[in-house]
């Protein structure tokens, strides 16, 4: 529904593009409010899917590059992209770990924030400038969006328990939050698409095909993975559930605008797979209701 309606009305809810960054704090606010500092414990099964993420990304642009730029771009971001922080939720109702994926999380977002600035400094629309100057521009304008978060709410956590105790009531609002800013990113795509006279249709079919088979990717390696740590739905979630709000706003901020088509079409497809997920899980839970229900 969100993404019908800034499809629909997208040239009023283009004009609150600006909000974008502070929806997306406060997103990362209300999700690193519930994480105590004490609890963060970074194993080998972070470890792994933090390789297969940077590694996989810098290796899919190189692999792309030659081809078409804008489509490696589009790969980049959508394998970059850190874990989004509905995957939390997800990962509760389908039974898997959410301690680990919380963990996942916080380490996801922070070498994003580390490796972003870098890399679009190198290959983004500022790659004309210096690198020094590119970096520092992109910089303060990644850095404090993703690590900024987590420092307010630990120092919340510390200093002023009562507020963040207050903050933590209203996580639920995260999903409404997330909601809005698809309709403002959806509405940013459309009215950017509609200002392109001369948009590649071929390009845009390969872009919209490569997110699909990226997302059906990294759900996978994320579940193998995970299997050996016995956490196959984590580690599925790690990986396979994106912030598609974040990496779009990248897209469109620092890299070639037509390389969001990715992690927007990447939307609908890991949106189609979490829901196919939870009816197999409720399917499931069911089933051992009736089970047990019998057996009494």
């Amino acid at each position: 529904m969100a993404m019908i309606i800034g499809t629909v009305f997208h040239e009023f809810f283009t004009q609150l593009s600006a909000i974008i960054p502070t929806l997306i704090f406060v997103m990362l606010l209300l999700t690193f409010s519930k994480l105590k500092a004490r609890k963060v414990r970074i194993s080998s099964f972070q470890a792994w899917l933090i390789v297969f993420q940077v590694v996989g990304s810098l290796l899919l642009y190189w692999v792309l590059r030659p081809i078409n730029p804008i489509l490696a771009e589009s790969a980049l971001i959508c394998v970059l992209a850190p874990t989004a922080t509905s995957a939390v939720v997800v990962t509760g109702m389908l039974g898997g770990s959410v301690a680990a994926l919380t963990t996942y999380t916080l380490v996801c977002n922070v070498v994003v924030a580390i490796m972003a600035p870098v890399l679009f400094s190198l290959i983004g629309q500022h790659a004309v400038l210096t690198f020094w100057h590119s970096f520092s521009l992109i910089s303060l304008k990644v850095l404090p969006l993703i690590i900024l978060p987590l420092v307010v709410a630990w120092l919340m956590q510390r200093f002023l328990p009562s507020v963040n105790k207050k903050i933590t009531s209203f996580h639920g609002m995260a999903f409404y939050i997330w909601a809005l800013s698809l309709i403002i990113v959806t509405a940013r795509t459309v009215n950017f698409l509609h200002e392109q006279n001369h948009l590649d249709k071929t390009l845009a079919i390969e872009i919209t095909f490569l997110s699909l088979v990226l997302c059906a990717l990294q759900f996978f390696v994320g579940k193998r993975v995970g299997r050996r740590y016995r956490k196959t739905i984590s580690g599925g979630q790690a990986l396979g559930q994106k912030n598609t709000i974040l990496a779009i706003w990248m897209a469109q901020s620092f890299l070639n605008p037509i390389s969001s088509l990715g992690p927007a079409a990447y939307v609908l497809w890991q949106n189609a797979f979490n829901s196919w997920q939870l009816y197999r899980r409720r399917k499931a839970v069911r089933k051992k209701d009736t089970r047990i229900h019998q057996k009494a």
